[in-house]
């Protein structure tokens, strides 16, 4: 069970702009275990057994339970599809002032059993095995949504760093916290909530001409295995591609076929694109917390911002 009143006080003390990997952030003991656009992954105090991640995006209490049992009803449909997730629990923390905080409390998952990490030292073969595992499960999916569309349609982003290989053979996915389905063709999920990060000077770019891309890639097989296999790039494991690709091909239909040239060209496009708007969010924070002097309420990747 999560202790609201230990959370509540790690959420009044946290200076999410100071905070970088491995450092303290609210009190001693509290680590960062993982980034993401909006949200951040954090170990707090001797819990060993549990990943809290931090989603600061709500005006109101409402809006977050709101978005709770959306995520909710996504981990049960997921769960429906055939793929083992953690087991987990949400708070919503309000703190007069500042945004209202929704926290997703998941089983904490071996860091060397990710399946990103697994494929750093790997042989070929075992990270076939690996490869061909994330695409099962993937494309229980597209057949879940196969058998549900219109009524229901699920998305996913399928990528390396996702997912979890135990001892056992179990393979976990891990990043549900962010709850894409569609019911009856219409979007569950607020697509504002995907700017909530961004500086505001970007909003409206990223509004006009990224926000429907974003919506939409994570329901497209194409994209989320192009996704999972140019993940390899960024473990510098390209040498790679190539066996991993028959395991993505044999869930697409010919036309569809991934090429190690797409791959790359796919990996430097987005890499290109996140790197900017990652400078674009350290901009945003420094006049904010330095000539603002106001709070900036995400974590970012990098050092420590004192």
């Amino acid at each position: 069970m999560i202790d609201l009143a230990a959370l509540r006080r790690f959420e009044e003390h946290l200076e999410p702009w100071k905070v970088g990997a491995a450092v303290p952030a609210g009190g001693a003991g509290v680590r960062v275990l993982g980034y993401g656009e909006i949200s951040t992954v954090f170990a707090i105090g001797d819990d060993e057994r549990t990943a809290f991640k931090r989603m600061p995006l709500f005006s109101t209490v409402e809006q977050a339970r709101g978005y709770a049992e959306r995520y909710r009803r996504y981990t049960e449909l997921l769960r429906e599809a055939g793929l083992d997730l953690p087991e987990d629990e949400t708070a919503v923390i309000g703190v007069p002032g500042r945004p209202v905080v929704l926290y997703i409390a998941q089983r904490q998952l071996p860091p060397d059993r990710f399946c990103h990490v697994l494929v750093r030292h790997l042989e070929e073969s075992a990270c076939r095995s690996i490869f061909e595992a994330v695409a099962d499960r993937l494309s229980r999916v597209w057949s879940f949504n196969e058998r549900g569309r219109p009524g229901v349609e699920l998305a996913i982003d399928g990528q390396l760093s996702n997912w979890v290989l135990m001892e056992d053979g179990r393979l976990f996915f891990v990043d549900t916290s962010t709850p894409i389905f569609r019911k009856e063709g219409v979007e569950q999920l607020d697509p504002e909530l995907f700017l909530a990060s961004a500086p505001g000077f970007l909003r409206w770019l990223l509004r006009l001409a990224f926000l429907d891309e974003v919506m939409s890639r994570y329901y497209s097989p194409h994209r989320v295995f192009m996704d999972m296999v140019a993940n390899l790039y960024k473990e510098g494991r390209e040498d790679l591609v190539s066996a991993a690709l028959p395991a993505v091909d044999r869930h697409l239909p010919p036309s569809a076929q991934i090429t190690p040239e797409e791959v790359r060209k796919y990996y430097s496009g987005d890499k290109l694109i996140w790197s900017v708007f990652l400078a674009f969010r350290r901009l945003d924070r420094g006049v904010k917390t330095r000539i603002l002097g106001r709070r900036y309420e995400f974590v970012l990747p990098g050092k420590i911002r004192r």
